[in-house]
Formats: structure tokens, C-alpha cells, sequence
């Protein structure tokens, strides 16, 4: 899936015609990947898929942190649909917590204190517990990233052309250089509220 399509470019940016749509989709791709690149993050997930986790503590290079009953996750969830721990039995959703709590996406998985299950595993502890959902910042992008996306690919279209607004330096009518930003500056206040920082 993708966060803006060529027309929804086309119309930013004014263009009547479909005959560009090509470079238009281009530059939306490209858009997209630049954006997740800086915030290190995915805003859109269409379907569940399953990620797998090493049932081990910290101490050992696991993904659990064993005194407090939590599965450390390698990647945003934003909706949570099935647990199987390492030992083959499903953990169900209702005792479990998404942290942090009341806020999305979640980057652990808290087992309840007051239920009889735990991390565990049989056999190897490598890949041993499977988590499936939807791994992504939200399920739609929100509309400040489909903004971003717009205005970053409206700006990668116009710099085929080497236009002032471009990604090429600029000669002041003094002289000087101006090197344009790789990220339009108005795009970087957009996305910085999204920027995962580990």
C-alpha cells in the first residue's frame, strides 16, 4: 500500500493531465521511503503478520524482561491479534497489556500480574515466541504524514526540472551557494513528532 498515489500528487501539485503520473508515482514512492528512512517507522499496516522473539531474559540476550513478565518488541504494534508462547500455548489477548498503556504503538508486551502465565519456552528459546498483528506505527498513516508525503513528493517531482525549489544547490544573485536540504525543512517539523528514537 502506499501513503499518497500519483493522482492524489497530481492534484497537490495542480497537474490537469494523467500523462506524468509515471514520474508523479515515482516521486510518491519515493516520498514514502524517505519518510519512513528519517522516522524509522511504518504508517500503514493492511494485514496482520506474525514476528518472532527469542524467550531468554535480557541478561542473555533474549527479548524478555523476566521480573517483570514482558516481551520486549523489535518493532511498532499498533493492534494486537494473537500471542503463542515458546512452550506452544496461546496467551490470550484479554491478560495481557500493551505498553505504554492508553497510547499506540505499543513496543512491549506485559504479561497481567494477576494470572498464572509467564515467557517461556521449550526446546530452543531462538524464535520461540510468535506475536501477530499489525507491526506499524497505526493502520492508516495519519494525515500529518500523508501531508509530509505530499510535500516531499511534490518536491522530489520539481527537482527533476532544477527548479529554485529543488535538491540542488542554489547561486545567490550575491555569490554564495545555498545547499537545499535533502529533507525540505517544512517536512522535517512534520515528521519530527514521529521519529522513533531508541
Amino acid at each position: 500500500m502506499a501513503y499518497i498515489t500519483a493522482a492524489d500528487l497530481r492534484s497537490y501539485i495542480g497537474a490537469t493531465s494523467s500523462s506524468d503520473d509515471t514520474q508523479l508515482g515515482y516521486a510518491a514512492t519515493r516520498a514514502q521511503s524517505m519518510i519512513e528512512t528519517y522516522t524509522n517507522r511504518i504508517f500503514e499496516c493492511p494485514a496482520d503478520t506474525t514476528r518472532y522473539y527469542n524467550a531468554l531474559d535480557f541478561r542473555y540476550g533474549g527479548n524478555i524482561d523476566a521480573f517483570n513478565n514482558t516481551l520486549q518488541l523489535d518493532f511498532d504494534l499498533c493492534q494486537l491479534t494473537s500471542i503463542l508462547n515458546g512452550n506452544g500455548q496461546a496467551i490470550p489477548t484479554n491478560v495481557v497489556v500493551l505498553l505504554p498503556a492508553n497510547y499506540t504503538p505499543a513496543y512491549a508486551i506485559k504479561i497481567q500480574m494477576n494470572t498464572s502465565y509467564i515467557w517461556t519456552y521449550t526446546g530452543t528459546p531462538d524464535i520461540a515466541i510468535s506475536v501477530t498483528g499489525r507491526f506499524a506505527y497505526s493502520i492508516t498513516p495519519p494525515n500529518d504524514i500523508v501531508a509530509a508525503c505530499l510535500r516531499l513528493g511534490g518536491f522530489i517531482y520539481r527537482a527533476r526540472e532544477g527548479t529554485p525549489d529543488s535538491d540542488r544547490a542554489i547561486l545567490s544573485s550575491d555569490g554564495v551557494i545555498l545547499q537545499a536540504p535533502r529533507i525540505p525543512t517544512d517536512v522535517q517539523q512534520m515528521l519530527e513528532p514521529y521519529r522513533k528514537r531508541s
